[in-house]
């Protein structure tokens, strides 16, 4: 399996992505390639660095960088010979066999990447609008969430199928047998709502095979009420960056607080709050594939560090081996045939 990698895409990069990189040397298959993007020699020598260059990395020039504060669509036009656009197009029907990627990460511009995989990689066979779709870590067990900010205007077809897409990504990567699936609104009354919404519930509760239970409200969304949620990209965007902002600073809270009290309390107590922040830790989720791409493309966080690339490389992987793509048009194009 080819699985491609943006060396210079987020926060921390390129040492962080690099160090990704060959962590992950050691989880995949002696007949597995990574293919590393970025500036050759910047990148043969974080690699080198890592002791990362053996005969299954290969590096691709690209000496062309988009920025996070980039115009994704400009960047993606005037920036040909960047990671994020070569990784797109080889990872496109109309790659060569020989450059063909089976799927590509970047903790880049989100923009961008949305941006080049629609140019380049296009949609699924029946998808409408691809969605960016999230593994959300709660008390409750993992939810999935999508659209975190691919889609920030949806009509209400393109929610429904995010919410039959989020039921199969729960399904085979999460192992959640008939995932409760809602949709997120101002409450969970029927009558709540804009005209779009519903129209989005009705189609929803239309839908074969999902178990769609209705509105949820954001009091009842990490508390176990539903295993997809589906939203629009700006509401599930900042339901995310809000979730890991208020998690980050209940940890700190608590420990400044302790400290407070009894300092050598907090020495006895670290380890349980490093842990207990470490299980809902989104970097061991690594990235969010844009489901409905006609291929896998996995967005990472932007402050990604080396343990959430190699686990987004990993979970890429997996994506390609359990064959999710297959699924999704097999399962439109049953509803197609229904709806016929």
């Amino acid at each position: 399996m080819r699985l491609g990698v943006d060396v210079m895409g987020g926060d921390n990069a390129p040492e962080e992505i690099a160090k990704g990189c060959a962590e992950v040397l050691e989880h995949l298959q002696d007949d597995d390639q990574l293919v590393a993007a970025g500036p050759k020699s910047q990148v043969e020598s974080l690699l080198r660095e890592h002791n990362a260059l053996d005969k299954r990395v290969e590096i691709i020039d690209t000496p062309e960088v988009i920025a996070m504060d980039d115009s994704p669509v400009e960047a993606v036009r005037s920036k040909r010979d960047s990671s994020i656009v070569r990784l797109a197009h080889m990872a496109s029907p109309k790659a060569t066999p020989a450059e063909r990627l089976d799927a590509w990460v970047s903790a880049g511009n989100t923009g961008a990447m949305v941006s080049a995989c629609a140019m380049y990689m296009r949609r699924l066979r029946g998808v409408l609008r691809p969605g960016i779709v999230v593994t959300v870590p709660t008390f409750a067990g993992p939810i999935i969430l999508v659209d975190v900010g691919a889609n920030i205007e949806p009509k209400p077809h393109h929610l429904a199928q995010y919410g039959v897409m989020g039921s199969i990504y729960a399904e085979q990567v999460l192992g959640i047998k008939s995932p409760r699936v809602a949709l997120m609104n101002v409450g969970g009354e029927e009558q709540k709502g804009t005209a779009e919404m519903k129209s989005a519930r009705d189609l929803l509760r239309a839908t074969p095979n999902i178990d769609f239970t209705g509105y949820i409200e954001g009091r009842a969304a990490f508390s176990g009420g539903a295993d997809v949620i589906v939203t629009d990209g700006v509401l599930g965007n900042v339901m995310l960056k809000l979730a890991e902002g208020l998690s980050t600073s209940i940890i700190k809270g608590l420990v400044s607080e302790i400290e407070g009290i009894d300092r050598e309390l907090l020495t006895r107590v670290k380890p349980v709050l490093k842990g207990f922040y470490d299980k809902y830790d989104y970097h061991e989720y690594g990235g969010a594939p844009l489901m409905g791409a006609n291929g896998y493309c996995l967005i990472s966080h932007g402050s990604s560090k080396a343990r959430t690339i190699k686990n987004a490389i990993l979970r890429a992987r997996n994506l390609v081996s359990i064959g999710l793509n297959e699924t999704i048009v097999k399962r439109l194009r049953a509803q197609e045939e229904v709806a016929a």
